[in-house]
């Protein structure tokens, strides 16, 4: 065959891998279902196959990252930066002058990303052309109110911030404390910008207008989660708040369309809180954004991965886009080991947790998986005492494309503790659990393919030894025989956070117990020392 037929049938087997490549000059065409969001630092942070231990920065990396999840996902969603220094060539914000800047203020040099930038390099142009190397779909996802760093803005005498400052505060930022939404705090996430300023807006707008008007980009999310604070909610009622958010998606729906090229019509994504009440904090109508030209929506528990949401409802109030919940390297974290970022044990996801949450998320109405922050499964950060790290299960990945797919998977459910954005309902755990007053734990399960037949096991994991504390537990009402076997279901190849046998207790659950939707243990320490329940999980299938 000659050479360009050899291209139209290269063409036409990368088409079918992904029919939604096909439908590019078509509005109506089908969404991609597996999204993949890369935060770029990931590619330095982390130990990985294509980066040593201080290792500096080099466009292959990039270019690795997008390697690692081709034919596993559709669409790669590059975060090129914290939203506030571009990682391109920019007018908006130089970056000669704003390095410049940071060396004067802080003594410190450009990141490894800006010093790129500075010596001709583009990020943005090096992930795109990776992207349509790799028949995946080119989006930028791009932050509307990061913290990182923000703390370090005003240093004190003799302080020196991190090398990432230079990422993380602008010249813009640093002369205007009074757009900050707690100016005399010290906590990042209070100082973030209050977005009922206008000239805040017109920042991140002018950002975005840049990367619309320069890149052949097939999408763009706004993540509204990095941070989840955006007003001065005293200050800023809910219709005002609505108002805002809503007319800032529509001019950039107005802006990808007013720049799209050969006619196709860019995807717009909104990374979104997963729980009702964190909306309505942030300005989130989704009714009115979905007509306002929102495509996507990105339901997210922020950082972690989790089975208790309002998916369901979000459907309901998404109809016209497609929607997508988002799992991450983590379900649980501990406390800070060390100071800084990223200096956390974390009790990381493994695949039949991963698989049991994306069929819940498929079952309540989802279209779509997003995958956010997966690459931290690698060894990052720094401090002792943080847990086993690995490789991501990359190979877990498989399953997400076919919503059928994780039904069939054996079912690992969980309740843990995560970060909530404000205005999100308590933590389901900890609970302080006391000698003959009984606790509730709510599950919402699917079941799996051809529904459930063997006995499944159900553990609640306490914070001390239980000692000779006597539990009893119903399940739907039924009482639940002890089991003595209180050891991990499926295999955990990253033991961290997990339960020492005199942390643990088990109940074995009959498959006649459990149905769909709403399923409730009940949980009474009968005799014994009051102590906290800090993670349940329930167990159904065998490892495959």
């Amino acid at each position: 065959m000659n050479k360009s037929g050899t291209t139209r049938r290269q063409f036409i087997k990368a088409a079918a891998a992904m029919p939604w490549l096909s439908h590019a000059a078509d509005p109506s065409r089908t969404p991609p279902r597996v999204l993949y969001s890369n935060d770029t630092t990931n590619i330095t942070s982390c130990i990985s196959p294509f980066h040593k231990d201080r290792e500096p920065f080099r466009k292959e990396m990039l270019e690795a990252t997008v390697d690692e999840v081709t034919e596993l996902v559709d669409a790669h969603m590059l975060q090129p930066g914290l939203g506030m220094v571009p990682m391109w060539p920019s007018k908006v914000l130089p970056l000669a002058e704003h390095y410049a800047w940071i060396k004067q203020r802080y003594g410190q040099k450009p990141d490894p990303f800006g010093q790129f930038v500075l010596d001709g390099g583009d990020i943005v142009q090096v992930f795109i052309d990776r992207c349509r190397q790799r028949q995946q779909a080119a989006f930028i996802s791009f932050r509307m109110n990061d913290a990182h760093n923000k703390e370090f803005c005003d240093p004190k005498p003799g302080e020196k911030p991190s090398g990432s400052i230079g990422m993380s505060v602008t010249k813009f930022y640093a002369e205007h404390p009074e757009y900050r939404l707690k100016p005399d705090s010290l906590r990042g996430v209070d100082l973030v910008q209050n977005w009922a300023v206008p000239e805040v807006r017109a920042q991140k707008f002018a950002l975005i207008r840049e990367l619309c008007e320069n890149y052949d980009i097939d999408g763009l999310e706004l993540d509204f989660l990095r941070f989840y604070s955006c007003f001065r909610i005293e200050e800023t009622p809910l219709e005002q708040r609505i108002i805002i958010m809503t007319s800032f998606v529509r001019e950039v729906r107005q802006l990808l369309d007013q720049t799209s090229r050969n006619g196709k019509r860019r995807w717009l994504c909104a990374r979104v809180p997963c729980h009702l009440p964190a909306l309505d904090v942030l300005g989130l109508d989704l009714k009115s954004l979905v007509a306002a030209g929102l495509d996507m929506v990105n339901a997210s528990e922020h950082y972690f991965t989790t089975q208790q949401h309002d998916l369901a409802a979000i459907r309901v109030q998404t109809q016209g886009a497609a929607l997508y919940f988002e799992l991450c390297h983590t379900i649980w974290k501990g406390d800070k080991v060390a100071k800084g970022y990223d200096v956390f044990p974390f009790r990381r996801a493994t695949r039949e947790q991963l698989h049991t949450s994306a069929h819940l998320a498929y079952a309540r109405g989802a279209d779509g998986i997003s995958l956010f922050n997966f690459a931290y499964y690698r060894q990052h950060g720094h401090g002792e005492g943080r847990g086993v790290f690995g490789e991501p299960p990359f190979e877990a990945l498989k399953a997400l494309r076919n919503p059928q797919a994780p039904a069939q998977q054996p079912q690992h459910w969980f309740i843990a503790q995560g970060w909530r954005a404000p205005g999100m309902n308590p933590l389901p755990v900890p609970r302080k659990i006391e000698a003959d007053k009984p606790a509730k734990f709510n599950f919402d399960l699917a079941p799996p393919t051809g529904g459930w037949k063997q006995d499944a096991r159900i553990r609640i994991q306490t914070d001390q030894p239980i000692g000779k504390g006597k539990w009893t537990a119903t399940f739907n009402g039924e009482l639940l025989n002890p089991t003595h076997d209180v050891s991990e279901p499926f295999p955990v190849p990253y033991p961290s956070l997990l339960g020492k046998p005199a942390e643990l207790r088990a109940w074995t659950l009959p498959p006649k117990l459990l149905h769909e939707g709403k399923n409730t243990l009940e949980v009474t320490l009968k005799a014994g020392e009051p102590l906290s329940v800090i993670f349940v999980d329930l167990a159904a299938g065998q490892a495959s």
